[in-house]
């Protein structure tokens, strides 16, 4: 396996524990009582549904749709948060990093997400970037050198 396959695959991998992270703790707050909260319970569940979707699709592939969704599905959620703690989110509203500690490590796994997505697709434009053509016609990837065994 190459060093590139490795390290997107330790990429999706990531991506995909971040991901599950934010549906299980979302998911584990419905179960203990936001279900009974209107519009935020039907939300939670939501949410942990499609973190949980989108991470299993994570382990099989990672084409850009799947990192933009995943990357909406931690900002959906860091927003809620952040709106449920200042205005209040359909009549819902919260203080602090309250439930402990769900909430502190939900905004971890969420933060992280957004972080793995953006340094993966920062590394696809500079690799995008290297192998693209000059006007010339000729290829900006320097070619690999020839590893020949020693004279004898």
């Amino acid at each position: 396996m190459s060093t590139r396959s490795l390290r997107a695959l330790a990429l999706r991998l990531v991506l995909a524990a971040t991901l599950a992270a934010s549906g299980y703790i979302h998911a584990q707050l419905y179960v203990a009582g936001y279900r009974f909260i209107q519009v935020i319970g039907p939300l939670f569940l939501l949410q942990a549904s499609a973190a949980f979707a989108v991470a299993a699709l994570l382990l099989w592939a990672a084409p850009l749709l799947l990192r933009i969704a995943a990357a909406a599905i931690a900002v959906g959620a860091l927003a809620g948060f952040a709106t449920s703690r200042t205005i209040g989110l359909f009549g819902f509203s919260e203080r602090g990093l309250q439930p402990a500690p769900q909430a502190l490590l939900s905004l971890i796994a969420e933060t992280l997400t957004l972080l793995i997505v953006a340094a993966w697709q920062a590394s696809e434009v500079r690799r995008h970037r290297r192998t693209r053509p000059h006007r010339d016609g000729t290829s900006r990837v320097r070619p690999e050198p020839y590893i020949t065994a020693p004279d004898r």
